[in-house]
């Protein structure tokens, strides 16, 4: 379509409480109102005002759907309350309900199951009536820092994603998990994991992304490989134009952890995010290739720091300044903070004590942390291992904080 033809698009807004916005209207109408002329733009033509001055710096990093080989979304269960649980004997018991003997209707009303479209119960039950679902039982990763158990069978599942996840099933591998679009206000939406992972992740509205760092090929029946052999014949999931670029601006190829690590630090610069956020909300997000040597490895460096935090294997966590000083139910009933005190209540008698405001505020993806993990446990008892990871995670996230600080340095 040619300049000529193109409508003449005009924007306003109004901000403020109802009653304020009936009585401008009242007073006002299309003639009086002030209207922004926009210039909507290929290729997404937005009908609002948009900031995109910086689209051509932008636009020359490198997306990471150009940078991975592979990638896709993550798990769909469509029935969560089913197929997960926080502690396996809880799993356990749904699964032996559904496989049991009870009629199917029993079944469906004991597990809240609902027939949909694309799945029936009465046939999912006949699809595993031979298999022994206890053994395909896998940790997954739900949340960030939380970490469920999963009966990972594709009967009971809406999508299994089996074609990306055999990458890190029972693998030595980790994958970025990121969105492409953006309905939460900011762009904080990447997160790490070794796990099978759920689509929902980052958020409940907007769809995560995963990007495993190595490919491993696909075993065939007859096929003997002890473990390490199998490891050596993975591949970097990076593809070779990408590659090619990164070994041009620093005169060699780096090692896939080093590569993967940078991309990890980028992405958690709150100066990137900051200056990109614009373009961070309606795409995936672009890297761009380190200046020289010596920034690639600062960088680097603290990309692997940024991951070990987060799969919580960073020797820092081994004691941390939050504590859980008194005895009690452990149950939590109602989750609140007291940032005078910096205490994170979890009951009328119990909390978390030195949660400073920034960790119990700090968001991955649309989720509060801190807050997110108490929140799915209300009416249960914290075992002695979830008092010990929330100590953890507290930690971690402090020292994320920190960590970004320096990567800002870096970059």
């Amino acid at each position: 379509m040619s300049e000529k033809k193109m409508a003449k698009v005009f924007y306003a807004d109004l901000w403020g409480l109802r009653k304020d916005k009936y009585k401008s209207l009242s007073k006002n109408d299309i003639q009086a109102t002030k209207w922004k002329k926009l210039k909507p733009a290929p290729p997404y033509y937005f009908f609002i005002p948009k900031d995109f001055a910086l689209q051509a710096e932008y636009e020359k990093f490198w997306k990471v759907t150009d940078i991975f080989k592979e990638w896709s979304f993550g798990i769909t269960t469509s029935r969560d309350d089913f197929v997960t649980a926080i502690k396996k004997d809880e799993l356990t018991y749904k699964i032996r309900i559904f496989t049991g003997h009870l009629p199917d209707e029993m079944v469906r009303q004991s597990l809240k199951l609902k027939d949909t479209g694309t799945w029936k119960l009465a046939e999912a039950r006949q699809n595993v009536k031979d298999l022994k679902l206890e053994d395909k039982i896998y940790y997954y990763s739900y949340r960030p820092f939380d970490i469920r158990l999963i009966c990972y069978e594709s009967s009971l599942i809406e999508r299994d994603r089996k074609e990306i996840m055999r990458h890190i099933l029972n693998k030595e591998n980790f994958a970025l998990n990121l969105t492409r679009r953006l309905r939460d206000p900011i762009w904080k939406h990447i997160y790490l994991t070794s796990l099978i992972t759920d689509k929902t992740l980052l958020s409940s509205k907007d769809n995560s992304y995963f990007f495993p760092l190595y490919i491993y090929p696909i075993m065939l029946k007859n096929q003997l490989f002890d473990e390490e052999q199998y490891r050596t014949k993975r591949t970097p999931n990076f593809k070779s134009e990408f590659l090619l670029a990164i070994k041009e601006s620093l005169g060699k190829e780096p090692a896939p952890e080093e590569i993967f690590s940078y991309i990890y630090a980028i992405l958690y610069s709150p100066t990137y995010r900051k200056r990109y956020e614009e373009f961070l909300k309606i795409d995936f997000p672009r890297v761009p290739l380190p200046a020289n040597r010596q920034v690639f490895q600062k960088l680097s460096k603290l990309g692997q720091e940024l991951i070990d935090l987060h799969l919580l294997k960073h020797p820092a966590l081994s004691s941390t300044e939050i504590s859980f000083p008194r005895s009690g139910s452990n149950k939590v009933e109602k989750v609140s903070y007291e940032e005078k005190t910096k205490k994170v209540h979890i009951n009328k008698d119990q909390h978390f004590a030195n949660v400073l405001k920034d960790i119990w505020e700090y968001r991955i993806g649309a989720y509060q942390v801190m807050e997110k993990y108490l929140k799915d446990r209300k009416g249960r008892k914290l075992s002695l291992d979830e008092i010990n990871h929330y100590l953890k995670v507290a930690k971690a996230i402090r020292l994320t904080i920190k960590t970004q600080e320096k990567v800002d340095k870096a970059y």
